[in-house]
């Protein structure tokens, strides 16, 4: 399905029963050559229904960073409105937006706690206090925390435990991926954002997001490197036994192969991208020596003719170039092709070059394949919304729901833990033993009718708390 940027795209709300209790999330993932909005919600099998899309070209953004605020907002916007003519019943205040560039720097970290009462087992609340810890970890002036990972976790002299909950014992601690940026960077997509009436329910970071779109729980026990290609930056996450090992952000991608087009066979820039995308391959060796292209010639001037071969050289040199970098990156963390079976997976719109499966595995020695993220997404969804070139936003998605379900299960665990105290219940017995029998099944009746209204008001009340609660950590953490 293709389309231009500022398009109606109609996309039906597939609301079922089942779902009508799940949020509806939305991403957004603000690129070098799109921005794209995604609306969804999980139905009753697990699976994302879109409830609006709506995309716009980027011209803001340069290698990843948000450098033009108002041409961004214009954007964002533009993304916004075609979202909701796609379905005006959406109602968008808050997303999630993904974030990369050139200045995203990790860091490893160790942190412990010595526990207060270890007579009880590992709560998710101590773990939640060990990570939130981490954000007092000393980092460059200018920079900023943007997401803390706890890898492999120890309790007292166990080691390599993924999760220490309902464990006993006295210390507890853990490995740490801290993921850093520049917090100018970070102040300008958040006024982008903040500009275009949207809040910034969270920032993720790009690849981190595109993984979780892309990859199922045997691609992490495996090891797998996900190259997520996109149009100003090639995002970089390496998994290993089921743990994040290490992630990086290559500040070259797919504008710099059309740049590189334009400037070695002079033509314009949209000639470039559009020759890249039609007849661009990254193995030059698999492309026929006797093809041209016709370029029809500027004011007349005669037409020019493009050697396909030629093409295939620029596309095939720069994307090497990008895999080196891949290469040199997983050599840094100790994972060369013995240690990952899952192989590379290939996403964003960079990946569907031809021949880059093949390039793919000659310069890494790894097993390649591209990364869909139609395995989330339920059926009945737009053919456009499966390529890797929306994995991103997918991923955003994903990653709302996750923190929801996580958010969801500590409510539940602290609401079920409120008692009313001893002497309250014996002053409410001894006062209901004085009624006449008469008030007391009035009183009963009520109390039913309560129950029945706390259950419905149930959800709201725990939507409401926990956004007042990461209100005040997000104040905290700025």
């Amino acid at each position: 399905m293709t389309e231009t940027p500022n398009q109606k795209v109609m996309v039906p709300p597939h609301a079922k029963s089942g779902a009508a209790d799940q949020p509806i999330i939305v991403g957004l993932d603000i690129g070098t050559t799109k921005i794209a909005v995604i609306a969804g919600r999980k139905n009753e099998f697990g699976k994302l229904e879109i409830l609006g899309f709506g995309k716009a070209n980027s011209n803001g953004v340069k290698h990843g960073q948000v450098l033009n605020i108002d041409e961004t907002i214009k954007a964002i916007r533009t993304a916004l409105d075609n979202c909701f003519a796609s379905n005006p019943n959406l109602n968008i205040r808050e997303v999630y937006v993904g974030i990369a560039g050139h200045h995203i720097k990790s860091l490893q970290t160790r942190g412990d706690i010595v526990r207060q009462s270890t007579e009880n087992e590992i709560s998710q609340k101590e773990i939640d206090q060990l990570i939130a810890d981490q954000y007092k970890t000393y980092i460059p002036a200018g920079d900023q925390i943007i997401d803390v990972i706890p890898q492999e976790f120890t309790v007292d002299n166990f080691q390599n435990i993924p999760n220490p909950i309902g464990y006993g014992g006295v210390k507890v601690g853990a490995n740490f991926h801290i993921i850093t940026g520049d917090k100018n960077a970070i102040r300008n997509i958040n006024r982008s954002v903040e500009k275009s009436g949207l809040h910034t329910k969270d920032l993720v970071l790009q690849p981190l997001a595109s993984s979780s779109a892309v990859m199922a729980q045997e691609d992490l026990e495996a090891g797998v490197a996900i190259v997520d290609i996109g149009g100003g930056t090639t995002d970089l996450a390496v998994f290993y036994e089921g743990i994040l090992k290490h992630t990086a952000v290559i500040p070259f991608a797919g504008e710099n192969i059309t740049n590189d087009i334009k400037t070695g066979l002079g033509v314009l820039k949209t000639q470039a991208e559009q020759m890249k995308v039609q007849f661009g391959s990254a193995l030059a060796n698999e492309t026929k020596s006797n093809a041209y292209i016709t370029i029809p010639g500027m004011r007349g001037m005669p037409a020019k003719e493009i050697s396909v071969k030629n093409l295939a050289g620029i596309v095939q040199a720069r994307m090497s170039e990008i895999l080196d970098f891949v290469t040199y990156h997983l050599k840094q963390v100790g994972l060369d092709n013995r240690s990952l079976n899952g192989g590379v997976v290939l996403t964003g719109g960079g990946s569907q070059l031809r021949h880059l499966i093949q390039l793919t595995e000659y310069v890494t020695g790894l097993p390649a394949r591209i990364g869909y993220p139609n395995e989330h997404l339920a059926a009945g969804h737009i053919e456009e919304l499966a390529k890797p070139t929306y994995s991103t936003c997918i991923g955003l998605i994903l990653k709302g729901f996750d923190d929801y379900e996580h958010n969801r299960k500590q409510f539940e665990t602290e609401y079920r833990k409120v008692d009313v105290p001893e002497t309250l219940k014996q002053e409410a017995v001894a006062v209901e033993a004085d009624m006449p029998e008469e008030e007391v099944a009035v009183r009963e009746v009520e109390k039913v009718a309560r129950q029945r209204k706390s259950l419905n008001n149930f959800w709201g009340k725990f939507k409401d708390g926990i956004i007042d609660l990461f209100k005040e950590e997000e104040d905290r953490k700025l």
